[in-house]
């Protein structure tokens, strides 16, 4: 009932955490093509953007040994650097997947005079199989093995809106 303790802490639960309410964020038109996108690693955000601008922003949860750059096989941590999406897994077992570029030519002359193996098959994915019940609450813990997750109506979105060859800078 308005004006009731509970209802007042659920009203400002829900401003404060618009994914809560369902209103996350307005669907991207279906001529939108995002040209590059960017992962803020610190601040847990993915931006699209085209021709300079922002189109939409995605909360993400990333490897979960998320602070500095993917240095080994198995390490957890999500990469730093810039890259490319390029190819895509609709049959990924995280809905769907858009794969990065990882490793370039820097980090692999760097596991390289380490005599490492610098590591792969780092993806934009969705949910796993079996976790769609978790939707935007996935991202309040870093869980994948250095991907970037995003729900899986997110992940639709943003099949639809990035092309292959978009270059991915991804940021500490």
């Amino acid at each position: 009932m308005p004006g009731s303790p509970f209802f007042c802490l659920a009203f400002l639960l829900l401003l404060l955490f618009p994914a809560l309410s369902g209103q996350a964020g307005q669907s991207l038109p279906v001529d939108v093509r995002a040209d590059r996108v960017v992962v803020a690693k610190a601040a847990r955000e993915m931006v699209l953007m085209a021709n300079g601008q922002v189109i939409k922003t995605y909360q993400i949860a990333l490897g979960r040994n998320p602070v500095g750059p993917k240095e080994i096989e198995g390490d957890r941590k999500t990469p730093e650097g810039t890259y490319v999406i390029d190819f895509r897994n609709p049959e990924s077992s995280y809905h769907r997947a858009l794969h990065i570029s990882y490793p370039g030519p820097e980090d692999l002359r760097r596991s390289g005079e380490r005599g490492v193996p610098p590591g792969g098959d780092i993806m934009i994915h969705g949910l796993g199989k079996g976790a769609e019940w978790a939707g935007a609450d996935h991202r309040y813990f870093d869980w994948t093995k250095g991907c970037i997750a995003v729900t899986n109506e997110e992940i639709e979105e943003i099949w639809r809106v990035v092309p292959d060859g978009t270059p991915i800078e991804i940021r500490p």
